[in-house]
């Protein structure tokens, strides 16, 4: 399978095969310098919004290549779209989860700054933790050669779950609920997954989500950590929408 290589600001939609379309910048210097890609190699490039062009390489140089396009990949956004709603995380833990649940097919990734959340994201720190997420986002749906970035939010805070989240079907995953996950039916409404911290969801926050219409599921008998639980949830959704 080719590599994928992705430039948000180029217009792939429009491109047949025969045309030529050109890589510059970071992806290019990447491909010609580190993976040494070659004249005569196949490859693809993305745009990020659902267009994947896949063909031969024709030129090379430090920071540019040309790919004779020879097929073009539309796909169009998934319905009903899964969101994560991950907690904040100690260590790499909610890191794990956002590259985990990329290559898995998630739409939307919320931060989420959860009364029980070790790490905190305040003042520039929001800002530089958002941009870390997004660039795993980014890696994961290369390596998965996904054909949609996945959105990454700012950082919310459980009050203003619900409104950010407004119209979606909020799902908290929650390893004492009674009702379980492979047993809901769906709708189309779109999706949204709720993963507490490493501590849980502390009681006044399940309290509040309920009370915004939010259901308790569980995933199974095990209790998961906060890196697996919601690839976990997101896999079992894939497979009931039909995604897999």
């Amino acid at each position: 399978m080719s590599s994928l290589y992705l430039d948000e600001a180029l217009e792939l939609r429009a491109l047949v095969p025969g045309d030529t379309v050109e890589l510059a910048g970071d992806e290019a210097r990447h491909a010609v310098a580190v993976a040494r890609v070659r004249v005569g190699e196949r490859l693809s490039i993305g745009d990020g919004r659902g267009t994947i062009v896949r063909g031969e390489v024709v030129a090379t140089a430090p920071r540019a290549l040309s790919l004779a396009v020879g097929e073009v990949l539309l796909t169009e956004r998934a319905a009903p779209s899964i969101a994560l709603v991950q907690a904040l995380a100690k260590g790499d833990r909610d890191e794990l989860a956002v590259q985990a649940a990329t290559e898995l097919g998630v739409d939307r990734i919320v931060p989420w700054a959860a009364a029980r959340s070790v790490s905190r994201w305040e003042g520039p720190k929001a800002d530089k933790g958002r941009l870390r997420w997004a660039t795993i986002a980014r890696e994961a749906a290369k390596q998965s050669i996904r054909a949609w970035l996945p959105e990454v939010d700012e950082v919310t805070a459980t009050a203003h779950l619900p409104r950010r989240l407004d119209g979606a079907r909020l799902l908290v995953l929650e390893p004492t609920a009674e009702v379980a996950l492979t047993d809901l039916s769906f709708d189309g409404r779109d999706l949204a997954l709720i993963v507490g911290p490493e501590g849980g969801i502390a009681p006044s926050e399940l309290d509040g989500l309920a009370a915004a219409g939010a259901e308790a599921v569980r995933l199974g008998a095990s209790v998961l950590r906060t890196s697996t639980a919601g690839p976990a949830a997101i896999a079992v959704i894939s497979a009931a929408l039909g995604r897999w």
